[in-house]
């Protein structure tokens, strides 16, 4: 798609860490722009669900599957941030459609 998609800055920016999706979040609040805010519910639930199941994964002791929970966690990252450089709303893979609900008021 078009480089010149509104907001994609800041939607590509929502997936540099949580630091860069409270920074999106704070640049998306006027004007708010619905690509961007899009990335950053799905960044945001991204990075929650890193915390929730990084935190789950220091009660086990097995290279196994913590390297299986930094490879969905990568996966999710990765496919998130590809489709903000390339202009587009796809959900990532499991939970997308849930990070937009759970965080809808996320705008």
């Amino acid at each position: 798609m078009s480089s010149t998609v509104p907001g994609k800055t800041t939607a590509i920016v929502a997936y540099i860490t949580i630091i860069g999706t409270i920074i999106a979040y704070f640049i998306n609040l006027e004007p708010k722009d619905s690509f961007a805010s899009f990335h950053i519910r799905q960044a945001f639930g991204i990075h929650i669900t890193f915390y929730l199941i990084g935190a789950i994964m220091g009660l086990f002791d097995s290279g196994l599957i913590i390297g299986g929970f930094y490879i969905f966690f990568i996966v999710l990252w990765a496919y998130g941030l590809i489709n903000a450089i390339q202009g587009e709303t796809r959900e990532v893979p499991l939970l997308g459609h849930l990070y937009q609900k759970w965080f809808s008021t996320i705008s």
